[in-house]
């Protein structure tokens, strides 16, 4: 399907939604086990930040290169590190990726990425990398759509409905709500402005 762009936005239009990425599939299939009953519910988020983010930035390989891997890691700690206050254990795990797959030109990045993707207001840094987009595609997904950034609505739900839920957000209430018990002042932590 071709989705056409949104008020002459630079917004790419996406005739094949990627519903496989092997370098994000290999990533996540090595963390199966600490994602455990999550894995289907994180698998699934991924994939939807994924092809949010490639309407915003394109599909040329070294972005879904760059993508999948910031996108497989960018909650992982909640799982590996068993924390609700997982940014930094996250960037670390994308850094040991990068350094083993001789990636390192891209650690900087991609850390940024993982780093600023609950970011509030739009990021204005670096504005050749894919922080801002990887940013806006996962708060789409975290609305469940309804914020948009100018994506069209078509594509929003074509994304939403291939890559069922599986209980992720139930999952994220859920932490945030044994975070709240523990840190009621820092609920999340995650959080950037």
């Amino acid at each position: 399907m071709i989705y056409g762009k949104n008020n002459n936005k630079l917004i790419y239009d996406i005739v094949n939604i990627q519903e496989q990425a092997s370098i994000l599939d290999d990533i996540l299939e090595s963390w199966r086990a600490p994602l455990g009953e999550d894995f289907a519910a994180y698998r699934n988020h991924c994939y939807r930040v994924l092809n949010f983010c490639l309407a915003f930035s394109g599909e040329s390989t070294e972005v879904i290169s760059k993508v999948s891997i910031a996108v497989a890691f960018h909650d992982l700690g909640i799982w590996t590190n068993n924390t609700f206050d997982y940014l930094e254990p996250s960037k670390q795990l994308s850094r040991e990726y990068l350094a083993k797959t001789n990636q390192v030109g891209w650690s900087e990045e991609i850390a940024t990425m993982i780093e600023q993707h609950h970011k509030i207001r739009k990021f204005k840094a670096n504005p050749d990398w894919l922080v801002e987009p990887f940013r806006k595609a996962d708060w789409i997904d975290v609305s469940r759509g309804i914020l948009k950034h100018g994506l069209n609505s078509a594509l929003v739900e074509d994304i939403l409905s291939k890559f069922p839920n599986a209980g992720f957000h139930k999952r994220l209430v859920d932490l945030t709500l044994q975070r709240l018990k523990t840190h009621p002042l820092s609920p999340l932590p995650m959080m950037k402005f």
